[in-house]
């Protein structure tokens, strides 16, 4: 370990022997944890004024989840995370030329990841130095310059990457897009490519949009809410109080997820004085079933399958139908070939694939059926799997039947993760983009767009493992620890010749760096963002189609600080002088970006009025409103056959049969790559990260103790050897043969091959491996990258 870190700021981890966690979901364990994360901040009094417009109007948009607002005004519209988000953020720690000064990229390196960030805000753009090892300060116009240099040496245009964090602003989107599209490039990789990319895949095919169809308003009306692979507890806390509502009016919430959840459990809310204190809470569940990793679509057919009997049974006895045939008739197409894929699939393959008893599974289906109006959630829990773009179809199928997408309290809802992840696909962030879209921009802007298919994630990582892309920029985001095969990773963006990260905080990207590489910091959402032409607002899309403007708060740390689009049009200008647009002129005033948008997007006409409204306005969605935007004209059921075996022929080449399969997963006090502190309540472990969740009897089963640390090596028939050292086996309520540990620290495991048919994703959900005994102990994740 190098001696020039900065460990007087840190506070020191501590460890403590795991203990599960009594309490509810939020409660008083959230309102600790919430002025923990003020006091620490160093700037706990205007933080604390701060957060009361977080969400509100006039206020900013939570810089965490994308879960949408309540309409109702006048209430605290923050959760624990999104506290910790915003005071992760706002805070007066610095990380400036000094700081750089004292520490080598090497030594950084030998952090943590929480470590890093921890040091606070970037105030000033800096440049690598070789020689020293060292970021040094760099001017704005020599940063500009030095990137444009680069860009207009390239052989093509396809030689570079633009991948972009689901943070950004709308009005940073579709900058950044029409900037990379004039340079004459569809790379466009980005964190949606990680996460919900299936969903909008399949919804695509099926319902003809790959956005939910369902308003905040919905989960009112609902009879019943299904919960697939999803920790809302965690990832979207807000949501735990449409759940109890739900419970508490009588409607089934139904929640699949092989982890007992808390949140999934029970919710004490925060704002509830009664319940506060009477230490009281409410349950967010009528039924929870935990299926076998992988198997929620054999659980989807099964359902399926009952339903298809029940309805069978209703024509032979003239009781009412089970399914929606008006609705099937008017509105959908290949429902018979849908059935006879039902009919083709046996109940052994569904039980066993499924990990269900044939009793649990009629159970499941009788809750759905009974439900007049029904609406299915679902998370990283489905996205992340070989077979996603097929589960995801399969649950717009089961939706179909019963026509249960386009009428108040049901749909179809791929709860988002970061805040603005849906606006950016939606501002044209989109290596596959349509052609409606290209269309418009060569209209508006009399250039020839680029038509090709640019590099989604994985196809970036490989065109710079291979040499092929040679500059990287990252709006955002840190991409090196949220992507897959993490060596790999780190060695693809150490081959280019040019790496820039525009970045709020210090992160282990700016330490996987090319031969040159920068550092731009941008504005937070909490941060006051002042053009030549005034203060400026910018906005956002949440899960729900809401659009609504975003309004920062606080003075920056630093003049040097610019906005995210003041960043793009700098670089733009520079790269492409001011064509196709007077790049800095539009920055002066993002209202000018806005009527951009709107003369070039649907649905956002008259945007800059909208976005007076209080809340926003609804952009609407076609699949909501029963037009089918698909080449038939109508809803397609997709008749997908169960996977024949769930475990990759790339690990069954190997020889081996996994010990278990593994799942990533955050942490309490984690959002994405972020780590705000080193424990986890709900699970109820302290102090440290390298875990992993197994069975008791499996830990057992394979001659090992609980307690005791292990290796975990992934099985993958390519050569490699994929290992993390040194991982604590805790015994834990997690079915048999399953294991679960945190993202990022698995993310070696995870072969750059392995991806979801048609959504090319990373498959972090089902990772097959293997223990051995600890080789070394004690080693953060860096050293493994």
């Amino acid at each position: 370990m190098s001696t020039d870190h900065q460990a007087d700021q840190t506070p020191t981890p501590r460890y403590k022997p795991y203990k599960p966690y009594k309490g509810a979901a939020g409660g008083w364990g959230a309102l600790i944890s919430v002025a923990q994360a003020w006091l620490t901040s160093d700037n706990a009094l205007k933080n604390l004024r701060m957060m009361l417009k977080t969400n509100q109007n006039g206020g900013f948009d939570c810089p965490g989840c994308a879960w949408g607002d309540s309409p109702e005004s006048g209430m605290v519209k923050f959760c624990e995370n999104g506290a910790k988000a915003v005071n992760w953020e706002a805070t007066k720690r610095r990380v400036d030329a000094a700081f750089f000064a004292k520490h080598s990229v090497s030594s950084l390196l030998e952090q943590s990841d929480y470590w890093l960030e921890y040091q606070g805000r970037l105030t000033e753009p800096m440049s690598y130095d070789a020689e020293t090892d060292r970021y040094t300060p760099i001017s704005w116009e020599a940063a500009f310059a030095l990137i444009g240099k680069h860009l207009q040496s390239l052989p093509s245009p396809d030689q570079a990457e633009f991948y972009t964090s689901g943070r950004a602003s709308n009005e940073a989107a579709y900058l950044y897009q029409l900037f990379v599209r004039a340079f004459g490039t569809n790379n466009f990789p980005d964190c949606s490519n990680m996460c919900h990319e299936a969903s909008g895949v399949a919804m695509a095919q099926s319902v003809g949009v790959g956005k939910g169809t369902v308003t905040f308003d919905d989960f009112e009306h609902a009879d019943a809410i299904f919960v697939w692979g999803q920790n809302p507890g965690t990832n979207h806390p807000r949501m735990l109080e449409p759940l109890r509502e739900a419970v508490k009016r009588g409607a089934q919430v139904v929640c699949i997820n092989p982890l007992k959840e808390r949140g999934l459990e029970r919710f004490q809310h925060p704002q509830n004085p009664l319940e506060m204190l009477t230490n009281g809470n409410k349950p967010t569940n009528t039924a929870y079933f935990r299926p076998a990793l992988g198997g929620d679509m054999a659980l989807l057919r099964g359902m399926a399958k009952f339903l298809l009997q029940w309805e069978r049974e209703a024509q032979q006895t003239d009781a009412p139908s089970v399914f929606d045939h008006d609705f099937l008739n008017e509105h959908t197409a290949s429902v018979l070939d849908y059935l006879g894929t039902i009919d083709d699939t046996s109940w052994e393959q569904i039980v066993e694939q499924s990990g269900l008893t044939l009793e649990e599974i009629e159970q499941a289906a009788r809750m759905y059926a009974k439900g007049k109006n029904v609406i299915m959630c679902w998370a990283m829990g489905i996205t992340q799997h070989r077979h996603s773009v097929p589960t995801i179809q399969e649950i717009a199928n089961l939706m179909l039947l019963r026509g249960n997408i386009g009428r108040p309290g049901a749909g179809l809802c791929p709860v988002r993760g970061h805040s603005n992840v849906q606006g950016d696909r939606t501002m044209g962030i989109n290596e596959r983009p349509p052609a409606f879209f290209l269309d418009a921009l060569e209209r508006r802007f009399q250039f020839k767009v680029p038509r090709e298919n640019g590099h989604n994630v994985v196809e970036a990582i490989h065109a710079m493992l291979d040499g092929r892309s040679k500059v990287f920029i990252g709006l955002g985001g840190n991409f090196a620890q949220a992507t897959p095969d993490s060596p790999r990773t780190f060695q693809a963006l150490s081959n280019c010749d040019l790496t820039v990260q525009i970045s709020t905080k210090l992160n282990r990207s700016h330490l996987a760096h090319g031969k040159e590489a920068l550092i731009l910091p941008c504005l937070g959402r909490t941060d006051i963002d002042l053009q030549t032409e005034g203060t400026q607002a910018v906005t956002v899309e949440d899960s729900f189609s809401m659009v609504h403007a975003s309004n920062g708060q606080l003075q920056p740390l630093s003049k040097q600080m610019r906005s995210e689009p003041s960043i793009i049009a700098g670089i733009a200008a520079a790269t492409l002088g001011a064509t196709p647009v007077d790049w800095n002129w539009l920055v002066a005033d993002y209202r000018r970006i806005r009527e951009l948008i709107a003369d070039t997007i649907p649905g956002f006409k008259d945007f800059n009025q909208k976005i007076e409204n209080p809340g926003g306005f609804y952009l609407g969605n076609s699949a909501r409103t029963r037009r089918w935007n698909t080449p038939s004209g109508r809803a397609h059921f997709r008749a997908n056959i169960l996977p024949a075996d769930l475990v990759h022929e790339r690990t069954r080449a190997t020889g081996q049969l996994p010990d278990l399969i593994m799942q990533s997963m955050r942490s309490h006090d984690q959002y994405n790559t972020t780590i705000y502190g080193l424990d986890d309540r709900y699970r109820g472990v302290k102090g440290q990260r390298d875990v992993l969740f197994v069975n008791e009897a499996d830990i057992i089963r394979l001659g090992f103790k609980p307690g005791q640390k292990a290796d975990i090596v992934s099985i993958w028939d390519d050569g490699r050897e994929r290992r993390v050292k040194g991982f604590t086996l805790l015994a834990f309520d997690i079915p048999a043969g399953q294991a679960a540990a945190y993202y990022p620290e698995v993310n070696p495991l995870v072969p750059l091959e392995s991806t979801g048919d048609g959504s090319h994703t990373p498959t972090s959900k089902f990772i097959a491996i293997r223990l051995e005994a600890a080789s070394e102990t004690g080693l953060i994740m860096a050293r493994s990258a």
